[in-house]
């Protein structure tokens, strides 16, 4: 392990001695890298905005507007509750409005329509980003094939000598591609999994109102038919 160690370190410094730096590394890496550089830069420039994002709709949460919205829906208050949601950037007093002012034609199309739509904002990007995480080690993988096949090109040659910075050259190449490859997508996964989190931390939401709202649109159907 610890020879292993060494010929890798050998292999991430250059003939003086020194350490590679970034951009060294990067052209070691050879062509395989800038597609990679492609997929990292999509992959943060996507999980940046989906954070702000997440961040503006949390600090727009009114949870206690969408109660009061209910409360005023189980009195009858209907333009009261509309007109109280209207006044809220919550993403739910939103879907309660649209529904309430729809509810002639369909409570229940109307609140899954304004659902779908609400929660279809929270889930832009999370392809973008599956898709990276996916493709970053695939070119890490084809950075590996590349690396290995000019490896072995050398090694035919005969003169293993004179063919040595060319064998390095190409085992660099396999080492950085992957290694590059497997870092974004580790790093990928992070914002990823906190944003499928959220998404269902909304879902759950929205189930919870429409729960709330078909109950007390129940309660108040069985009064007025009791009366």
């Amino acid at each position: 392990m610890i020879t292993a160690y060494h010929h890798l370190a050998l292999l991430l410094t250059n003939p003086d001695g020194s350490s590679m730096t970034v951009m060294e590394l990067f052209h070691a890496g050879k062509f395989v890298m800038w597609p990679i550089l492609l997929v990292s830069f999509l992959m943060i420039t996507v999980a940046m905005e989906r954070v702000m994002f997440i961040i503006r709709e949390n600090s727009r949460r009114q949870p206690e507007v969408v109660e009061k919205m209910l409360e005023k829906v189980e009195v009858n208050d209907i333009e009261g509750a509309v007109e109280l949601g209207k006044k809220s950037n919550d993403f739910v007093a939103r879907i309660l409005v649209y529904a309430l002012t729809h509810k002639e034609h369909s409570l229940g199309n109307a609140f899954t329509r304004a659902a779908n739509q609400e929660l279809q904002r929270y889930s832009q990007g999370l392809p973008t980003l599956d898709t990276c995480i996916t493709a970053a080690p695939l070119l890490g993988l084809l950075g590996t094939v590349t690396g290995m096949m000019g490896t072995f090109g050398a090694l035919g040659g005969g003169d293993i000598g004179a063919a040595a910075s060319k064998i390095t050259g190409g085992v660099a190449e396999a080492l950085i591609a992957t290694a590059c490859g497997l870092l974004i997508a580790v790093t990928g996964l992070l914002p990823f999994n906190y944003m499928n989190a959220r998404v269902e931390e909304a879902r759950h939401e929205v189930e919870d109102a429409s729960n709330s709202l078909e109950i007390i649109i129940s309660k108040s159907a069985d009064k007025s038919a009791s009366h």
